[in-house]
């Protein structure tokens, strides 16, 4: 099981969305990265509704163990740049592993990266042009009611909270939370803020396949960890 995005033939699986996918025989499965498992979901839940023509990902995310902690040579140069003191341009692969992760969306996705330095949660800033228009209180609406009843409940949470930052969102078990405040939407036109905990909350959507492939059932009494 890779905790990375696949290449190659690799699956990459996003629990929710594409785990009832994976084949008996399968022997190598990749869960993708922390960032696509925060866009996958709300790419469906917005691609089944309203269509998606075409995206794009920002991600403001937290720095990495890839990082120098001091200024020092790196390969890729920018990362070699003191992770804990600057914000670093980088790369994503979390665009690219998102045809792989949701294969029937049909519509290109790009992406780009800021490293910043806190220590976890990060948040995707998600750009879509829709296949119709709509309005910013139908898609909140809308993501509203798949985080409360639909098989992407456990995907997807949901805060009205106005005063919402980072570091509300350690410990999250879900994949992304949608902040409604910041959502922008006009016309065909829509930009959704995803909060996502890249360590623990990712760790949960890989914790949710190794489950699902192992055959081990969840709990039948009510905890919060399922």
């Amino acid at each position: 099981m890779l905790t990375a995005p696949g290449k190659g033939d690799v699956p990459n699986i996003v629990h929710g969305v594409t785990h009832d996918t994976v084949e008996p025989d399968e022997r190598i499965l990749s869960c993708a990265s922390c960032t696509t498992n925060a866009i996958v979901p709300a790419l469906k839940a917005m691609a089944d509704e309203y269509g998606v023509l075409r995206g794009h990902v920002e991600t403001v995310h937290s720095f990495t163990n890839d990082q120098n902690l001091l200024d020092n040579y790196h390969r890729a140069d920018r990362r070699g740049r003191s992770a804990p003191l600057n914000m670093v341009i980088t790369e994503t692969g979390a665009a690219s592993a998102v045809a792989k992760a949701l294969p029937g969306l049909g519509a290109p996705v790009t992406g780009s990266s800021i490293r910043v330095p806190v220590p976890d949660v990060s948040i995707a800033i998600l750009s879509l042009r829709l296949g119709r228009e709509t309005t910013r209180e139908e898609v909140l609406d809308h993501l509203r009611e798949v985080s409360l009843t639909s098989p992407l409940k456990r995907q997807i949470d949901f805060t009205t909270a106005p005063d919402a930052v980072s570091s509300d969102f350690i410990g999250s078990r879900h994949a992304s939370i949608v902040d409604a405040g910041a959502a922008e939407v006009d016309g065909d036109n829509a930009i959704l803020y995803l909060w996502y905990g890249n360590e623990f909350g990712y760790s949960c959507q890989v914790v949710r396949v190794v489950r699902h492939v192992t055959g081990v059932e969840y709990p039948t009494y009510p905890v919060s960890a399922a």
